[in-house]
């Protein structure tokens, strides 16, 4: 079970999937205690961004969630654990934003050893964190996705107090709103859609993922036994 605020966000982002679902290639499913565990993870790193490697369970998505998800523009194989429910995640970095895309392999060795591969990659996905920032890839995480076998994610979090990291919106590309915020982000009385375990109050989550050939994938936000939101 994940919080209720956030159950309520996952299912008006999953409506969103759904109706632009040919806009898209594929498809991820994304448990939603595995994002709740990551945001605790960025709230606690913060002000820094946090790098997250996620990988996939034996168990396949639900037919019925993965036809009513599927767009005309489907392409089967195009990615390591397409059609597979992410199952595992872990913290592999924090830093700035450069340095949660550069691994030093003698930080890694230790800590991944034999199974170690590009970009410390045994994961099968990539996601980083964007604080007080929209999730929309820069020219590193263009880059960086190029060793990555699944597919790479971003996700936005707008949340206050700013401390060092006052909201920086002057970027351009497609958006992913988790939930909805009408609110302007300069004002003093900005939508909550729920506070973090550090206490801080969040106002819009953004999530989107991307394989490495440019293309957008459809992420749909399911429970542990695989049902969509």
């Amino acid at each position: 079970m994940v919080s209720e605020w956030l159950a309520n966000a996952l299912a008006i982002y999953n409506d969103e999937s759904h109706n632009r679902r040919d806009e898209y290639v594929a498809q991820v499913h994304f448990p939603a205690p595995i994002l709740e565990q990551i945001l605790e993870w960025a709230f606690r790193s913060l002000p820094d961004e946090i790098l997250v490697g996620l990988d996939v369970s034996k168990y396949q998505n639900l037919p019925e969630i993965e036809v009513e998800f599927r767009g005309i523009n489907d392409k089967p194989n195009l990615f390591a654990g397409q059609g597979y429910r992410i199952h595992e995640a872990k913290m592999v970095n924090r830093g700035d934003s450069f340095s949660v895309h550069h691994l030093p392999e003698e930080w890694t060795d230790e800590v991944f050893g034999s199974d170690r591969g590009p970009r410390a990659g045994r994961f099968t996905h990539w996601l980083h964190t964007h604080p007080n920032c929209p999730a929309i890839p820069s020219e590193a995480d263009a880059d960086a996705a190029q060793s990555t076998d699944g597919v790479d994610m971003i996700l936005g979090i707008q949340f206050s107090p700013e401390g060092p990291l006052p909201w920086f919106d002057g970027v351009e590309g497609e958006r992913r709103i988790i939930g909805e915020n009408k609110s302007s982000p300069w004002s003093k009385n900005r939508e909550v859609l729920g506070i973090a375990p550090t206490g801080h109050s969040i106002h819009s989550l953004e999530l989107i993922a991307f394989h490495k050939l440019g293309l957008g994938v459809n992420v749909v936000f399911v429970n542990e036994e695989g049902m969509a939101y």
